[in-house]
C-alpha cells in the first residue's frame, strides 16, 4: 500500500470564494495542483449533515455539506488523489467536547437513530458513487474519544455507542466492502486511553479496519509516546494505524490581530523552533515515526487544513454557526499559522520535505 501523504483541505471551496490565492515558486496556482506537485496523494474531507440555520444561513468553517464534498472530491480526482470521507454525524464541528446530533435527528433514539446512521451513510456513499467519486476510506465519526451523537451515543453508554458505530460500518460494507473504515480518537500519545477505548471495542467485536489518531505535538505528548502507542495498538488489535490529523506552526506572529490556536506561550511545549524550518523538521520526524511502526502497520498521515491561510473572513464559524454552538468566542481565523502556506499563500518548505520522503 502506498504511504499516505494526505491533507485535510475541507475548507478549500469556502476559502477560495473568500479570495484565497496560492503560490509555488512565485507562480500562482490551483491549491490541489500545487499539493499534487508535492506528491500529496490523498485528501480528507469532513462531512456535515446540514450546516445551515433555519434561514439557510451557512455555519462556515467550510460549510461542508454533501454538494461541497462532491466538488472537492472531483477536484482531488483530477489530480489522481484518493480521499478519506470523514462523517461527523453532526451539522457542525464534532470533536471530544462537542458531539451534537444533527437537527433532523434530534428526536431520534434507539433503533430509529441507528437506522438514521445506516441510511444516511449508505445514501451518501451511493450519491458519491453516482458522481464518480467514491472514497477510498470512510471515517465513522470524528474524534469520538467520548462518543458520538450525544447524549445517546456518549462513551458512558458504551454498548449503544458501539451499536451506532456498527450501523455506520455496516452501511459502508453493504455499499462497497472494498472501502476501508476508520475509527478516530484524539490524544495520539495516550496509550492508556487507547487501550481503554479499543479494549471495549474489541470485546464488542467492532469490525473496522484502521485506527486513526490525532497528534498535535503541542497537545498530545511526544513523538516517542506516539510511536509507543502506535506499536502497541497496531499489534494488540491487529489494525493499521493512521495519523488522521496533525499540524505544526511556522510562526507565532499574528496577522489582522486575530487570536490563534497556537501562540507564543506554547512554543516551549515542543522541541522544535517555531518557524518554517521547525515545521519542516517536525513533519520529517513524524513521517519517519509512522514509517517505523512495527510490521509496516503505520500507513501514513493527513495534515489538517494546510491551506487555511490568513483570510480574515475564513473563520471557524459564521454568526449562524456560533449561535448554533452557543459559542461566546470570537468567530475568527485561528489556524493560519499552522498552514503549509504562509500568510501570503506561498508554499512552505515542509511541502518539499513531504515530496522528498
Amino acid at each position: 500500500m502506498e504511504f499516505i501523504k494526505g491533507m485535510d483541505i475541507s475548507v478549500q471551496r469556502e476559502i477560495e470564494q473568500l479570495g484565497a490565492k496560492y503560490y509555488n515558486g512565485g507562480e500562482e496556482g490551483d491549491a490541489f495542483q500545487i499539493l499534487g506537485d508535492y506528491e500529496v496523494n490523498q485528501i480528507r474531507l469532513r462531512l456535515w449533515n446540514h450546516p445551515y440555520d433555519a434561514n439557510n444561513k451557512p455555519y462556515g468553517g467550510g460549510t461542508n455539506d454533501l454538494p461541497t464534498t462532491i466538488k472537492l472530491a472531483q477536484r482531488a480526482a483530477k489530480q489522481g488523489m484518493g480521499y478519506l470521507l470523514d462523517f461527523h454525524y453532526s451539522d457542525f464541528w464534532a470533536d471530544p467536547k462537542v458531539q451534537i446530533k444533527p437537527k433532523a435527528w434530534q428526536n431520534l433514539s434507539g433503533e430509529a437513530l441507528k437506522e438514521a446512521v445506516y441510511q444516511y451513510t449508505y445514501d451518501t456513499l451511493t450519491e458519491l458513487a453516482r458522481y464518480g467519486v467514491p472514497p477510498s476510506m470512510v471515517q465513522i465519526g470524528n474524534e469520538i474519544t467520548n462518543g458520538l451523537l450525544c447524549p445517546e451515543g456518549q462513551l458512558e453508554n458504551v454498548e449503544y455507542m458501539i451499536e451506532l458505530l456498527e450501523a455506520g460500518i455496516q452501511a459502508v460494507k453493504d455499499h462497497n466492502p472494498e472501502i476501508r473504515t476508520v475509527i478516530h480518537l484524539d490524544w495520539g500519545g495516550d496509550n492508556a486511553l487507547y487501550r481503554r477505548w479499543f479494549d471495549a471495542a474489541a470485546t464488542a467485536k467492532l469490525d473496522f479496519d484502521i485506527i486513526g489518531l490525532s497528534y498535535y505535538p503541542f497537545w498530545h505528548g511526544t513523538l516517542e509516546q506516539l510511536l509507543h502507542n502506535m506499536n502497541d495498538i497496531s499489534s494488540r488489535y491487529d489494525k493499521d494505524v493512521l495519523i488522521a490529523e496533525t499540524a505544526f506552526p511556522f510562526t507565532t506572529d499574528r496577522i489582522h490581530n486575530e487570536p490563534m490556536i497556537f501562540t507564543e506561550e506554547q512554543a516551549g511545549t515542543v522541541p522544535y523552533s517555531i518557524d518554517s524550518e521547525g515545521q519542516r523538521q517536525f513533519l520529517l520526524d513524524l513521517m519517519n515515526v509512522i514509517r517505523s511502526v512495527e510490521n509496516g502497520r503505520g500507513i501514513g498521515f493527513f495534515y489538517w487544513e494546510p491551506t487555511w491561510i490568513s483570510i480574515p473572513e475564513a473563520s471557524w464559524a459564521t454568526e449562524a454557526g456560533r449561535r448554533y454552538l452557543q459559542s461566546t468566542g470570537k468567530a475568527s481565523n485561528v489556524w493560519a499559522n499552522l498552514a503549509l502556506f504562509d500568510y501570503e499563500g506561498r508554499a512552505l518548505p515542509a511541502l518539499q520535505a513531504i515530496k522528498e520522503f
